[in-house]
C-alpha cells in the first residue's frame, strides 16, 4: 500500500499548487484570451493526471500487478516532465516585458513583484514533489516486486511459456488504459486552448472521441476473450490512428504555428508520446494475437481476481503436483498440473 499512501499526499499537493496558480492568473487576465489558456488547460491536464495515476496505483494494487506499477513510475517521470515543461510555457504567456517590474506592470512584467514572480514559486513545487513521490515509488515497487511476481505463476502455473504470454497480455492491457489518458490529455489541449468551436476541425476532434473510446474498449474486450476478428479491426484502427501525427506539422508550419504558441512544447510531448504509446500498443497487439487459441483464455477471464495484498495465498493439498491453488476460499484457480520435476523459472 505504500505506492498508492505516497501517491495520495502528493495528487493533493499537486492539485493544490495548480489551482492557487489558476487564482492567482484568473485574477488578474481573461483567461478566455487565447495566450492565457495554457493555465486551465494546466489546471485540468494535471486534475486529470493525478486522478488517473491514482486510480491506476490502487488498481495495479488490487490485481498485484508489477507491469503496471512499472509502467506508473513512466507516467511519473512524463509528468514530472510535463509540470517542468508548464513552467516555461506559463512564463511565455505571462511574461512579455521581462525588465518590468510591479510598477510598472504587474501582469506582463518579468521584474520583482509581478504576477509571474508571484506564481513562480508554485510552480516550481509541483515538480519538486513529483520527483520526490517517484524516488519514493521506485522504493516501494522495488519492495513489490518479489510479492507480485508470484501473481503470475498463481495464474498460469509454471510453464515459462504461458507466463510469456500471460506478461504480454498485461503489457497489452496496461498500455490500452495509458492510451486512454495519452489520448484524453490531447484532446483536452486542442479543445481548451486552440481549436475554435465554429471550425471542422474542432467537429472532427469532438467526432473522434467516441470512435478511440469504442476502439480501446473493444481492443480490451478482444485481446481478453480472444475474439480475433474484433481484434483483427481494432489493430487496423490503431494503425490507422497513427495518421494523427500529423498535427505535429500544424504546431509549427507558418500558417498555424501562432495559435499554439502557449502549448507548443507540451503538446508536442504529448503527441510524441501518444503515438508511440499507440504504435507499441499495436506491436504487442499483434504478438497477443498470434497467441489467441493457445490455452490461456480461462486465466485471462478469470485469473485478475487476486487476494487483496496482505492476505495470504492458499493452497490446496487435494491435488497433488499442481501448480495453482484450487478455487478455495477465493484462491487462484487457473494453474496448470505440473510433473514432479518441473521447476520455476
Amino acid at each position: 500500500m505504500g505506492t498508492a499512501l505516497t501517491r495520495t499526499p502528493e495528487a493533493i499537493v499537486v492539485i493544490v499548487m495548480v489551482g492557487i496558480v489558476f487564482g492567482k492568473v484568473s485574477d488578474h487576465v481573461d483567461l478566455n484570451l487565447s495566450r492565457y489558456k495554457t493555465i486551465p488547460c494546466y489546471l485540468a491536464l494535471f486534475i486529470l493526471a493525478e486522478l488517473f495515476e491514482l486510480f491506476m496505483a490502487y488498481d495495479a494494487l488490487r490485481l498485484r500487478n508489477i507491469i503496471q506499477l512499472v509502467g506508473m513510475l513512466l507516467f511519473h517521470a512524463a509528468l514530472l516532465v510535463m509540470a517542468a515543461l508548464q513552467i516555461h510555457e506559463t512564463h511565455s504567456a505571462l511574461v512579455h516585458d521581462p525588465s518590468a517590474n510591479w510598477t510598472t506592470d504587474y501582469v506582463n512584467g518579468g521584474g520583482p513583484g509581478t504576477l509571474w514572480q508571484g506564481v513562480l514559486p508554485f510552480l516550481v513545487v509541483s515538480p519538486v514533489v513529483i520527483g520526490v513521490s517517484w524516488l519514493v515509488m521506485v522504493f516501494f515497487v522495488r519492495i513489490l516486486y518479489g510479492e507480485f511476481g508470484w501473481a503470475i505463476f498463481h495464474v498460469v502455473g509454471a510453464n515459462p511459456a504461458a507466463k510469456t504470454m500471460y506478461q504480454f497480455y498485461q503489457v497489452m492491457i496496461c498500455l490500452l488504459k495509458f492510451d486512454f489518458f495519452a489520448f484524453v490529455g490531447v484532446t483536452m489541449q486542442l479543445l481548451i486552448v486552440v481549436l475554435s468551436k465554429n471550425t471542422a476541425e474542432f467537429g472532427l476532434t469532438i467526432a473522434a472521441i467516441p470512435i478511440v473510446m469504442v476502439l480501446l474498449i473493444g481492443a480490451g474486450l478482444a485481446v481478453q476473450r480472444e475474439v480475433k476478428w474484433l481484434m483483427s479491426i481494432c489493430l487496423v484502427l490503431m494503425l490507422a490512428a497513427e495518421s494523427y501525427f500529423y498535427k505535429l506539422v500544424r504546431f509549427y508550419e507558418p500558417a498555424s504555428r501562432e495559435q499554439y504558441q502557449t502549448v507548443r512544447a507540451t503538446l508536442t510531448t504529448f503527441t510524441i508520446i501518444a503515438f508511440l504509446l499507440l504504435f507499441a500498443t499495436f506491436a504487442i497487439g499483434l504478438r497477443c494475437f498470434a497467441d489467441f487459441d493457445k490455452g490461456l483464455l480461462k486465466s485471462k477471464m478469470h485469473g485478475q481476481s487476486y487476494r487483496p495484498v496482505g492476505q495470504p495465498y492458499k493452497y490446496s493439498s487435494s491435488a497433488p503436483g499442481s501448480a495453482g491453488a484450487k478455487k478455495e476460499g477465493g484462491a487462484y484457480g487457473s494453474g496448470a498440473p505440473l510433473g514432479p520435476r518441473v521447476s520455476i523459472e
